[in-house]
C-alpha cells in the first residue's frame, strides 16, 4: 500500500469508526482494565545504538556532535565518520543469541504482565518488517521481525504486548552530522538518517528547550504525513495494547496528526475487541484521552486518574552500554510500591546485548524482583488507591528524571493500596522493630474495624493493638532487606 493509499484508509477508517479526530470524541476513553489490574509491564531498547555500547541509547546522534564524548570516542576507535557512520554497524547487530520466549519467560518469573520493545528508536532503524522503512531487523544486522517474534512469545505464555515507537524525534535527531563531512551528507542514506533538520532551534543545545516548548519550531507536514502512516502502519501490522510515544509529539504540529492516529488506533481496536491506550508525556493528550507517562520519575501524591511510570535498571542508559551501572531490586521494588500507592503503573526497562542476551545484572534484578513479587504481589496486582497513599516523611520529588538514587526510607514510612475489603500496607524499610501506623489509630468515632492483621511473605496471622496515637503490629522481630506487606482485613 502507498502511503497516499494509507492516508485515505485512516480517513475511511475516522469517518465510520466511533472514534472521531478530535479532542470531544476521544476523551473519557476508559483505561484498559487489564492494564490497571496488571501494574508492572517491562520495556525494551534494543537496537544499533548496543554495538557501539559506549554513552547511551542516543550513539546515533552523539557520535556526530563534536560537543560530546562520544564524537571523539568514535573517532579513536572506529574513525572519521565520514568513513564509519552510524550505519556501518549493522552488520555487526546480529543478534545470534536472541531467543524472544527466553526474554519473555524472564519477564514472566518477574512478575511482569505486560512487555512493550520499542520498534523503532530515535535513530530510524526498525525492529519490524515494514513496508516504509528499508532498513529494519528483517531486512538488516539481525535479518529477522524482532518485534513479531517477541509479540508470539508474549501471546504464548499469556503476557500483554504492547508497542513504543520513537521515530517522531527522527525529523532533527541525526543533524549534528550536517555541519562538516559525515555520511549524514551522503544521499545515498537520506531514507536511513531522515531529514536530519538543521536548524538552531533543533541542533545543540538549543534542542532540549525547543522540542519541549509546545509553541517551538515544529516538523514539516510531509514529515507528519509519513509518520502518521507508519504508526498506523505499525498498528496494524502489530495490533498492539499500548502505543508508548516518547517527547515532542507534544508540540503544536504533531497536534492534528496525533488525534488522527488517536482515533485510528481506538477505532481499530474496537474491530478487535481489545481494551488499549497511548502512553504519553507532558501536555501531548487530555488527561482522559490517553495515559500520562513520567520518565524515570513519580508522582507526590495520589492521581485522580491512572498515570505511568516509565524507567530503566541500568542508571545511565536506557540501551546496553560497557559503563552502565544498575539499580537494585530493592530500589526498584520500592519504587513500584510507591507508583501504586499513587494509583500508578510501572514499566521496568532492560537494555539487552548486540547478541540478544540480558545482562547478568538486570537478569539478577528480574529475578529477585520476581520472588518478592511471587509472596507479595497480592498487595500490587488488581489494588486500586486507599484514601492517603501513606505515610512517613520520605517521598519522590515530582518531576521526570529524579528517580536514580535509592531514597531513604525508614520504618516509619508507608504505603497503601487497597482491594477486596483488604488495605495492604507496605512498610518501606523493615527493621525488625514492631510497626507503627499512625494512619489506622483507633478514634473515638466514625472508624472502620480492624479484623485481622498478615504478614504476607509468611502468611502468619500478627497480634495488633489499636490505640488513640497509632496501630501497633507484634512481628515477632520479623525482618527483611526489603519492604513487606502487612494485610489488613477491614470491616
Amino acid at each position: 500500500m502507498t502511503q497516499k493509499e494509507y492516508v485515505k484508509q485512516i480517513e475511511s477508517v475516522i469517518e465510520n469508526g466511533k472514534y472521531k479526530d478530535n479532542w470531544q470524541s476521544l476523551s473519557n476513553h476508559k483505561t484498559p482494565e487489564w492494564y490497571y489490574r496488571d501494574k508492572f509491564g517491562i520495556f525494551i531498547h534494543w537496537g544499533i545504538y548496543s554495538v557501539p555500547a559506549f554513552g547511551n541509547e542516543w550513539y546515533s546522534r552523539n557520535m556526530y556532535n563534536k560537543e560530546s564524548r562520544e564524537y571523539y570516542h568514535h573517532l579513536r576507535v572506529y574513525g572519521k565518520q565520514s568513513e564509519f557512520g552510524y550505519k556501518d554497524f549493522i552488520p555487526d547487530f546480529k543478534g545470534e543469541k536472541f531467543d524472544a520466549e527466553k526474554w519473555v519467560d524472564l519477564f514472566k518469573k518477574a512478575g511482569a504482565k505486560f512487555v512493550t520493545p520499542v520498534c523503532e528508536h530515535h535513530d530510524g532503524f526498525a525492529m519490524y518488517d515494514t513496508e516504509f522503512n528499508r532498513w529494519n531487523a528483517k531486512e538488516m544486522g539481525p535479518c529477522r521481525d524482532v518485534i513479531a517474534e517477541i509479540k508470539a512469545a508474549c501471546e504464548k505464555e499469556g503476557l500483554t504486548f504492547c508497542a513504543s515507537s520513537h521515530r517522531a524525534e527522527h525529523y532533527f535527531f541525526m543533524n549534528p552530522g550536517r555541519g562538516y563531512d559525515s555520511d549524514i551528507n551522503d544521499e545515498k542514506y537520506a531514507d536511513f538518517y531522515g531529514p536530519a533538520v538543521d536548524m538552531k532551534e533543533l541542533s545543540g543545545r538549543s534542542m532540549t528547550p525547543s522540542t519541549e516548548d509546545t509553541y517551538g519550531v515544529g516538523a514539516s507536514e510531509e514529515w507528519l504525513c509519513d509518520w502518521m502512516v507508519r504508526t498506523c502502519e505499525l498498528i496494524d501490522k502489530l495490533q498492539p495494547s499500548i502505543i508508548y510515544f516518547d517527547w515532542w509529539i507534544h508540540n503544536h504540529s504533531f497536534k492534528p496528526y496525533l488525534k488522527k492516529i488517536c482515533a485510528y488506533y481506538y477505532n481499530r481496536a474496537e474491530e478487535w475487541g481489545k481494551e488499549v491506550t497511548i502512553n504519553y508525556k507532558h501536555q501531548a493528550f487530555p488527561p482522559t484521552v490517553a495515559t500520562f507517562d513520567v520518565e524515570r520519575g513519580a508522582l507526590t501524591d495520589i492521581s485522580p486518574v491512572p498515570w505511568q511510570t516509565d524507567t530503566a535498571i541500568g542508571k545511565y542508559s536506557w540501551g546496553y552500554t560497557k559503563a552502565n551501572r544498575f539499580k537494585n531490586s530493592r530500589q526498584i521494588i520500592r519504587d513500584m510500591i510507591d507508583i501504586v500507592s499513587k494509583n500508578g503503573m510501572l514499566l521496568l526497562n532492560v537494555g539487552p546485548k548486540p547478541d540478544g542476551t540480558i545482562t547478568e545484572q538486570e537478569t539478577k534484578v528480574l529475578l529477585e524482583i520476581g520472588e518478592w513479587m511471587e509472596k507479595n504481589g497480592e498487595g500490587i496486582y488488581g489494588t486500586t488507591f486507599w484514601k492517603q497513599f501513606g505515610e512517613g516523611k520520605t517521598n519522590n520529588e515530582g518531576g521526570f528524571f529524579k528517580d536514580n538514587e535509592e531514597k531513604h526510607y525508614t520504618d516509619k514510612d508507608f504505603r497503601f493500596t487497597y482491594k477486596d475489603g483488604y488495605i495492604y500496607a507496605f512498610q518501606m524499610k523493615c527493621s525488625g522493630r514492631n510497626p507503627k501506623i499512625k494512619a489506622f489509630l483507633k478514634p473515638k468515632e466514625h472508624d472502620f474495624i480492624v479484623k485481622s492483621v498478615t504478614l504476607l511473605e509468611t502468611g502468619e496471622e500478627l497480634k495488633f493493638e489499636r490505640n488513640s496515637k497509632e496501630m501497633i503490629i507484634y512481628t515477632n522481630g520479623y525482618k527483611s532487606d526489603k519492604p513487606v506487606c502487612f494485610k489488613i482485613e477491614i470491616d
